[in-house]
């Protein structure tokens, strides 16, 4: 190898795990021992903090340093972050500009071959309409790790409400960021959007974490989603057959069953806040149907189909 093809098997093998032994580089490098030290140095000139490790082999380690040097990446690290940076915008964080910045820097040192992967690779990233500010996700982040209470105004501009909460967790669910914390005032859990909060700072005492009640914020955040403190599950299930293809079925399956029964019928069981969300969502299809179950959902089917015939003018 040249030296600095070298340099960079150097670098990659440090890369990769923990702690070096000399002996152990210098044996993967084919050099010699002092070959390996020569070359750490380099390495130190160009901005990589790399210490030495004491022990009976001795060693070395590659340490967070002070300043962002070089950064050695395998070939579908590369195109992972390119494909990462420009679908930025469906992470609800308002950083386009930065990732734009960011993808451009990175294909412009990428080889003619990643380049070519990385422009094959394009696509309309719609995003979200509501986008956090990174500052606001950096600071309430903080004060999730410090364990530390934060005061923050939330709402729209024209009615923003003070509020004071422990802060838990940080949560990113299809595109939204959401804060899962104590409220102090109410004394009971809360779920704050990212994009409405104005923090205020500096960031309050500091405070002991009480167990969230589904014992995780993500299942907190999609029990809530569902109207349930305690599981992540639907008030409301209903099971029925459907004389549709699974084709046609599976765009709005959700977080659904489904089971084929023969080539156009299929076997449903979905979840809803009620059995009027229920019937509503089977009836989107416009298809023959039959309600298997449980029985309240079959027992409240002539109340719907009583209001239903009424809803029509006269």
């Amino acid at each position: 190898m040249t030296s600095t093809e070298r340099l960079l098997s150097l670098l990659s093998l440090l890369q990769s795990r923990r702690d070096w032994p000399g002996s152990l580089l210098a044996e993967r490098l084919e050099v010699t021992s002092r070959t390996v030290r020569r070359d750490i140095d380099r390495l130190r000139e160009l901005g990589y903090a790399i210490t030495a490790v004491k022990g009976p082999d001795g060693g070395y380690r590659l340490a967070a340093g002070s300043e962002l040097p070089p950064l050695l990446f395998d070939d579908e690290q590369a195109v992972a972050i390119a494909v990462a940076l420009q679908s930025i915008s469906s992470s609800g964080v308002d950083l386009d500009e930065a990732a734009s910045r960011a993808l451009t820097t990175v294909r412009q040192v990428m080889p003619s071959r990643l380049r070519h992967r990385l422009d094959s690779i394009r696509f309309t990233d719609a995003g979200q309409p509501a986008r956090v500010d990174p500052k606001v996700l950096e600071a309430i982040s903080a004060a999730v790790r410090d364990q530390r209470t934060i005061r923050f105004d939330y709402g729209d501009d024209h009615e923003r409400m003070p509020r004071r909460v422990e802060p838990h967790a940080v949560v990113a669910r299809k595109g939204r960021w959401y804060l899962i914390a104590w409220e102090l005032e109410k004394g009971e859990w809360r779920i704050y959007r990212l994009d409405r909060m104005t923090p205020r700072t500096p960031a309050g005492a500091p405070f002991a974490r009480r167990p969230i009640p589904t014992g995780d914020a993500r299942t907190f955040l999609a029990a809530r989603s569902k109207g349930s403190d305690e599981a992540d599950v639907w008030p409301c299930y209903g099971e029925v057959l459907l004389q549709l293809r699974p084709v046609d079925i599976a765009p709005w399956l959700g977080d659904g069953e489904m089971e084929q029964v023969s080539e156009s019928l299929c076997r449903v069981r979905v979840g809803s806040w009620s059995w009027a969300g229920l019937i509503s969502w089977i009836l989107r299809f416009d298809a023959p149907f039959t309600v298997v179950g449980p029985p309240g959902f079959v027992r409240a089917l002539p109340g719907f189909a009583g209001r239903i015939s009424g809803a029509a003018l006269v």
